[in-house]
């Protein structure tokens, strides 16, 4: 498994429950695969399954630290609390509606398409000098505050026109309002189930070795919380 703490062997307890019957799916990031997303598509299911990027492409997460990852703090560490700036990998960059955003979530225009550069043509866009002039991040985004222009990030352009993938599909609709509507009744649905079996139940690690012997006991607990649910439910 791979942790913010580097890869670990061990195992992952999963669980499903619904929301009043929905009849619509979600599943986090460790989900998030060509080969699950094409298999819900064809299911039927109305399946909102996140990336592991699409909280920074939220402009409501800009400002939270909550998503700093354990490398990026011992980067910070290392630098001596100086942050490396942003690549073009930070940016957020919409193929299909050629838009793109800053970290900052600031809506960038497009100043080039077909910009040539090293035998590889580029799309180019350009940060408003108002935004970057006053943005917070702009020590970590620029070496020099700007003057005439803001900040210029171009992407690759795809010359190939192949068929968009299905976590490609997954990103725009998990972007749309409706899909971080949908997505954020995880909180009020999931979660809930996994902090009862950790913390009220103590059940915050897995104690025995092998397979079968860890399904053992963590079905045994989710039968514990099963019961409890139905016990409140007859009050």
């Amino acid at each position: 498994m791979t942790t913010s703490k580097g890869t670990i062997q061990g195992y992952n307890g999963i669980a499903i429950n619904d929301d009043k019957h929905t009849i619509k799916f979600t599943a986090d990031s460790g989900f998030n695969s060509e080969v699950n997303l094409e298999f819900m598509a064809q299911s039927g299911f109305d399946t909102y399954i996140a990336d592991n990027q699409f909280r920074k492409r939220n402009p409501l997460f800009k400002e939270s630290e909550t998503y700093e990852t354990a490398q990026e703090k011992r980067r910070l560490k290392r630098r001596k609390g100086k942050p490396r700036l942003f690549t073009s990998d930070d940016f957020h960059y919409d193929k299909v509606t050629q838009t793109c955003r800053c970290p900052a979530g600031n809506n960038m225009w497009r100043s080039g398409i077909n910009v040539k550069s090293h035998n590889q043509q580029y799309t180019r866009f350009c940060g408003y000098l108002k935004d970057c002039k006053v943005c917070p991040l702009q020590s970590q985004c620029m070496r020099k505050p700007p003057i005439k222009t803001g900040r210029q990030v171009q992407f690759k352009q795809d010359k190939s026109h192949k068929q968009l993938s299905y976590i490609d599909k997954m990103k725009v609709k998990i972007d749309s309002p409706i899909g971080r509507r949908q997505y954020s009744k995880r909180l009020g649905a999931i979660e809930p189930v996994f902090g009862n079996i950790t913390v009220n139940k103590g059940m915050n690690k897995l104690t025995l070795r092998g397979q079968e012997k860890v399904n053992t006991q963590w079905q045994l607990y989710c039968l514990v919380h099963n019961i409890e649910k139905l016990r409140n439910n007859l009050h």
